[in-house]
């Protein structure tokens, strides 16, 4: 998904910061040399001046000699330079200041992009996406399967948890890895504590490290959103619209603990809007949910039921609660 005009500008307007500072920061360095060195206004007077006389000899079509001038700028830039390291300055203490050499705070490179355009991109998109902290820790980087026992096979799975998470890991990071390539959608279910939201975050990690626009949301906050979306009359058209371009066409959508909202004839509604206008732009959405089918099928109606089962895969986690686990290990001595 490409950014939105004011997501790109908000981006953008950056670099009108960063020149104007790095400009103001240049202005007073040459009135500090200025003060020290009173020389150095003669000098840029001088080269003021022969540059002048190169640029009206080119206008005119007059003969002047340009190598004679060019060397003369040279031998005054030199001295001014001399002039700057005498006085405890660097040789470059008054060139323009960039704070990225590349682009040159413009963000581009010809017609491309500059690596630190990109990357203000994705430090973006990690704020919109409301997990920039919680993905620092949860991310393929930190998965473990040892939370998970291998002492007994799962019935409904044919694998022991251990075995079982290490195919729904594979399953994830194929998904990340193919992202670019083909759109494809997760169910993610199995008992609270097993691992389901941490799976999440790290497929969200390496999406948004791929500049990807992700959108997070836990069920409550999805619903309360379109709630707001469409009955608050003080929200404006513009508003509304821009909702539901940020929830319907983001690259990667995550509705996290499906089930725990106040379910109604309205949120049922609502999924089936969310959930079917993304398949049929091909955006991909990855729920989670404790519900097993059968909860799913009579909370949210046969239809929701159908469109979830037949085009999304699904992963079922099991094993022991995992921050239980943790929680107990953390008050151990």
């Amino acid at each position: 998904m490409q950014l939105l005009n004011e997501q790109f500008n908000f981006i953008y307007s950056g670099y009108n910061e960063t020149q104007l500072k790095n400009n103001r920061l240049l202005q007073m360095r040459k009135r500090e040399v200025l003060a020290r060195i009173p020389e150095f206004a003669e000098l840029d007077q001088i080269i003021a001046e022969l540059s002048v006389n190169m640029t009206k000899a080119a206008f005119d079509g007059t003969t002047v000699d340009t190598e004679r001038l060019k060397k003369e700028i040279q031998a005054i830039t030199r001295k001014k330079e001399s002039l700057l390291i005498g006085n405890g300055y660097t040789a470059d203490y008054l060139h323009p200041i960039y704070s990225c050499e590349d682009c040159h705070d413009t963000g581009y490179i010809g017609n491309e992009k500059c690596h630190c355009f990109k990357k203000k991109i994705v430090e973006y998109l990690y704020q919109q996406s409301n997990l920039q902290e919680i993905l620092q820790t949860e991310n393929f980087s930190h998965f473990s399967v040892e939370y998970y026992p291998d002492d007994y096979v799962e019935e409904t799975t044919g694998l022991t948890p251990r075995d079982n998470i290490r195919r729904i890991r594979d399953s994830a990071l194929f998904f990340s890895k193919h992202f670019d390539e083909s759109q494809e959608n997760l169910l993610l279910y199995g008992n609270t504590g097993v691992g389901k939201t941490f799976l999440t975050h790290c497929i969200a990690k390496e999406a948004l490290d791929r500049s990807h626009t992700v959108v997070y949301l836990t069920s409550p906050g999805l619903f309360d959103i379109l709630e707001k979306n469409k009955f608050d009359r003080e929200l404006s058209s513009v508003e509304k619209s821009a909702v539901a371009t940020y929830i319907l066409n983001c690259d990667l959508l995550i509705i996290d603990d499906l089930g725990t909202e106040l379910n109604n004839s309205f949120t049922s509604s609502q999924l089936y809007q969310v959930i079917d206008s993304r398949l049929v732009h091909q955006k991909s959405t990855i729920i989670s949910t404790n519900l097993s089918f059968d909860d799913l099928r009579e909370q949210y109606s046969e239809r929701i039921f159908s469109r979830i089962t037949s085009s999304y895969s699904l992963l079922k986690l099991t094993g022991d609660d995992i921050r239980l686990k943790k929680a107990i290990a953390a008050r151990r001595p």
